[in-house]
């Protein structure tokens, strides 16, 4: 009776078989990508790779994952180095990849590539966020290794340009694994602690690999967060990275980057002797200028007779003080009409006025204003004011009105 075998056993066979065949071991695979995805949480990633007819599953573990330069992508052709095992709990063959690049361009160039229109789609490349270098720098801040070469062209540049420049270094390696981290952590420090004007970052010349550092995303985005102006001066004029894109600027090489950061001390020296005599005969012919209008001045108006002034006030005085006079005579004399026109107005309602006319007053003995004669009785005594003098009289008869 032939053997029955158990599921279990039958997929540990397989993979045990495939174990054994050497050719699939740490073998080379081309193919698309298919279905990637980075499991962010682990760092694994998982993907497809087929040809025309066929498909084969795949992972990297994140241990791996993290060496390859590049971002995979669905659609790109890859080959990748792998072992080819038994995924025992599916029951699946499956690679376990332990390396991968592109196929048919280089992985450092891709991963370039990539990282390229990525900054350039956030804006790092735009000339608008460039910072001005400034023309006259008190301090040069400097990150590089501070055993090679490039320091001492530096240096020597500018010890020739401008001999008393002040410069700090900020050391870090420009190759390795280790480049980019302490790069940033160079250029941060300049920003934070170094008091400079400009910052120069450089290195030698050397392969695209050996100038990797100078083409990482954490080198770029130092560069860009840097308050204080980065001159990229990266290996060979015609070697270009991307801390040459996001610097605010270029130079082709670190002795370059050195001219262009320190002017001229003898340059400086002569503009600032141009300055102070353009500056001198300005002032020359400002207080010249000045000469002329103070003596323009001095020679007319009150300046030139001091007691014209007081005497064109004394003369106004005189004008003010007459139409004063006038004012008020011309015053006093509308009121005095105004009085008298008020005066004839209240003679003509005074009982005086009236009693000139032939009227009289007449009084009881109280001293009361009759206005009726049954407010008096027979033989009381009485006076009547006429318009000149009194009488006192006694009643003898009178008449009552009906």
């Amino acid at each position: 009776m032939p053997k029955i075998w158990t599921i279990s056993e039958l997929v540990s066979q397989i993979g045990q078989v495939l174990q054994d065949r050497a050719d699939l071991q740490n073998c080379w695979i081309s193919g698309e990508l298919s279905n990637f995805k980075n499991h962010r949480a682990s760092g694994h990633w998982y993907f497809t790779l087929k040809d025309e007819s066929s498909s084969l599953k795949g992972v990297m573990f994140k241990s791996r994952s993290e060496r390859v330069r590049f971002v995979p992508a669905d659609g790109l052709k890859v080959m990748v180095r792998g072992n080819i095992r038994m995924y025992e709990r599916e029951g699946t063959i499956q690679l376990y990849a332990e390396e991968m690049e592109p196929s048919g361009l280089g992985q450092l160039y891709l991963a370039f590539e990539q990282l390229k229109k990525k900054l350039a789609e956030e804006g790092l490349f735009d000339p608008l966020v460039k910072k001005e270098i400034p023309r006259f720098p008190k301090r040069i801040g400097i990150v590089t290794s501070p055993t090679g070469a490039v320091i001492r062209d530096i240096i020597n540049v500018m010890g020739r340009r401008h001999p008393g420049m002040s410069w700090i270094l900020a050391p870090s390696a420009v190759q390795g694994e280790a480049a980019p981290r302490e790069l940033a952590q160079a250029i941060a420090r300049l920003n934070r602690h170094g008091a400079v004007d400009v910052i120069i970052l450089g290195r030698g010349g050397g392969s695209f690999e050996e100038l990797w550092a100078f083409n990482t995303e954490v080198v770029a985005r130092a560069i860009a967060a840097s308050v204080i102006p980065v001159i990229s001066a990266v290996g060979h004029e015609t070697d270009v990275t991307i801390s040459d894109y996001v610097a605010d600027l270029r130079a082709p090489t670190p002795s370059a980057a050195a001219e262009l950061a320190v002017p001229i001390l003898e340059d400086l020296q002569l503009y600032v002797a141009q300055l102070s005599a353009r500056l001198e005969a300005g002032m020359g012919m400002l207080i010249e200028r000045k000469r002329q209008i103070l003596e323009g001045i001095a020679n007319k108006g009150p300046l030139k007779d001091p007691f014209w002034r007081i005497d064109q006030n004394r003369q106004r005085l005189d004008t003010l003080q007459t139409r004063l006079q006038e004012s008020m005579t011309r015053f006093l004399t509308d009121k005095n009409g105004i009085l008298n026109l008020l005066t004839a107005k209240l003679d003509l309602l005074s009982p005086l006025a009236i009693l000139g006319r032939g009227y009289s007053l007449t009084y009881d003995a109280k001293g009361f204003l009759l206005r009726s004669s049954s407010q008096v009785t027979l033989n009381e005594q009485i006076r009547i004011h006429l318009g000149e003098g009194t009488l006192h009289c006694q009643v003898l008869e009178k008449e009552i009105k009906q």
